[in-house]
């Protein structure tokens, strides 16, 4: 397993959901994690350019805390990781539906268009024509509502996309299962290697760094259009067990504190 943490990934595991983060807590964790100053200020500075964080004082005496959009783009990943878990433990059922999404923005409205396609992306909607997403998910609720103006939407049980009608023919076809169950190598792999002889914030950090990769390149298409066995889900359950001897070893930890619940 990759035991060189990421400087965002310290600082975001550090950083509460509401609330201020100590920078001197911060680059305390990194320099005992051996990431040095330097780095995690350039983290620090490309989360506050993106409008994730915002800063208060200077070097190890000032805080930082989220930005609404910053807590906004934390809790689509939440959402992420929650719709995960319950597939895992097959309490988020399909419920048979597809939902499409289009944008009735104009094209001088740029800033609009971007966000909804950028955010189409996260979500793990895929194009089936021009402007118009497919997702087996309802995501509105997930979306900024700045798009909600512009947003047209549909759901349907009966949908034909590239010549087939049939469900899980049209997942794989927009989702194929090799590139997702491709993206859960790295995680397996990383699972073997025994890093019991790391501290326990660092167990956790590295544990929390390779499951974020997998989950990057997973649409969470629900399980009842995949192939069975799925590998995914035996390898994110390995990976909760893990996490789960993780922060148990270290309890009075606040890593991932009010949105990576311990309790997963």
């Amino acid at each position: 397993m990759n035991t060189q943490i990421s400087p965002r990934t310290i600082i975001e595991a550090l950083l509460p959901f509401d609330g201020a983060a100590n920078l001197g807590i911060i680059y305390d964790t990194a320099n005992r994690l051996q990431v040095g100053d330097q780095p995690v200020r350039l983290a620090l500075r490309r989360l506050i350019s993106t409008g994730d964080i915002t800063q208060h004082g200077r070097g190890r005496n000032g805080t930082i805390e989220l930005t609404e959009a910053g807590r906004a783009r934390l809790e689509r990943e939440r959402i992420g990781l929650r719709l995960a878990f319950a597939q895992d433990a097959d309490q988020a059922p399909w419920d048979g539906y597809w939902h499409l999404l289009a944008l009735s923005a104009p094209e001088s409205e740029r800033a609009v268009r971007d966000t909804f396609r950028r955010e189409m992306h996260a979500l793990g909607a895929v194009s089936i024509s021009t402007g118009l997403y497919l997702t087996p998910h309802a995501i509105d609720a997930a979306l900024t509502p700045e798009l909600d103006p512009y947003l047209v939407t549909a759901s349907v049980t009966a949908l034909t996309v590239r010549g087939t009608d049939r469900n899980e023919d049209i997942a794989e076809t927009l989702w194929p299962a090799r590139d997702t169950v491709i993206a859960y190598e790295a995680l397996e792999a990383a699972l073997s290697v025994d890093i019991s002889d790391q501290e326990p914030v660092a167990r956790q950090l590295i544990l929390a760094e390779s499951l974020d990769a997998a989950l990057r390149d997973d649409p969470l298409v629900p399980v009842e259009l995949r192939p069975t066995p799925w590998p995914p889900t035996a390898v994110r359950r390995r990976w909760l067990d893990r996490w789960r001897e993780a922060t148990a070893s270290a309890p009075d930890l606040h890593v991932y504190q009010g949105w990576l619940s311990r309790d997963a």
